[in-house]
């Protein structure tokens, strides 16, 4: 049997992934999601890495009840809240149209986030 693992990226390397996603994403989405300039998504993308390290934990905890009912969709809502909370912590230059825009914006960065952790595991082993 094998295992498959995937790579863990530094702090810092994340942080450059995500300011990438979130520059497509605005570019991609710009009813949904708008980002003032490439500074505004390295902020964001520095501030998510933290809340990520420091919030999200005790939101999983605290929504555990709701994971396991789901199945674990609600994990996908608490990132989407994470996004959002990012957008509050920053202001005007990074905003949602909905929480909605949020939650699809989470998983979408989610997908990339694993698509990337995946292909540079693979070029490692």
């Amino acid at each position: 049997m094998k295992t498959v693992t995937f790579k863990n990226f530094s702090f810092w390397q994340r942080i450059i992934i995500n300011t990438i996603t979130l520059l497509a994403m605005a570019g991609l989405f710009r009813n949904g999601l708008y980002i003032s300039s490439i500074w505004t998504a390295i902020l964001a993308a520095f501030i998510l890495g933290i809340l990520n390290a420091l919030v999200k934990p005790v939101l999983h905890l605290l929504a555990l009840p709701f994971t396991i009912l789901t199945f674990g969709l609600f994990g996908l809502v608490i990132n989407g809240l994470v996004l959002w909370l990012t957008s509050w912590v920053i202001g005007d230059g990074f905003k949602f149209a909905s929480f909605g825009w949020a939650v699809f914006i989470a998983i979408i960065m989610s997908l990339v986030n694993l698509i990337i952790s995946n292909y540079f595991n693979k070029n490692n082993q």
